[in-house]
């Protein structure tokens, strides 16, 4: 073979091989069924490509064991508008970022790089010791946030109104029901006492 290239010697880099063409006539070799049997799951399109955790069409299992209570939980129904969350900042680490004095601001917290976003609601909480006199401005505070906050000299301003839970009513119990009176004994006939009737039949 000659090293010169030209259009009578051109070759494929490797073997080529004709693609599959299927459902082309029983003498294509790949007609009728196209090498996917008769019928089934298998037969389908899509059928090789089923979601994470799909069991052949039956109830999954994340449907069918039982789900956690209340309103918050991350599969309890409804969720959305009654899920909420609020990024936590404790008073430990105003402590360590914030001078005496400042004004402790949600753009300030984020330029700290306490919070992340400005979006989703800020809540003080009282973890750490504060000996700093700080303005806090947040969306809600704890307890003992705002205690410790007070105590160091500082103020609190509240962005939302704190919620009053309601106190569940406990119904009193019912009064017993008064002992029922013992019925009055009817005193039995004196069986010595004959009457007149009993003597005719005698006689």
């Amino acid at each position: 073979m000659s090293d010169e290239l030209n259009l009578s010697n051109l070759q494929p880099a490797q073997e080529r091989r004709a693609r599959k063409r299927v459902g082309r006539g029983l003498g294509s070799g790949k007609g009728r069924y196209s090498g996917r049997g008769i019928k089934g799951q298998k037969s389908r399109s899509g059928s090789h490509t089923m979601p994470a955790g799909f069991e052949g069409g039956q109830t999954p299992i994340d449907m069918r064991l039982g789900k956690l209570r209340g309103n918050t939980s991350a599969d309890a129904m409804p969720i959305g508008p009654f899920r909420t969350y609020s990024q936590p900042v404790n008073v430990g680490d105003l402590e360590r970022r914030f001078e005496a004095g400042t004004d402790v601001t949600l753009e300030a917290l984020q330029d700290a790089g306490l919070v992340r976003k400005l979006s989703v609601d800020v809540k003080v909480l009282g973890e750490g010791e504060l000996s700093k006199r700080l303005t806090v401005t947040a969306h809600s505070f704890s307890r003992a946030a705002v205690e410790k906050i007070e105590a160091a000299g500082g103020t609190v301003h509240r962005l939302r109104e704190p919620v009053e839970r309601k106190r569940k009513k406990h119904r009193p119990a019912a009064p017993a029901a008064p002992a029922a009176e013992p019925a009055p004994q009817v005193a039995a006939a004196d069986e010595s006492v004959e009457t007149p009737a009993a003597d005719e039949a005698e006689e």
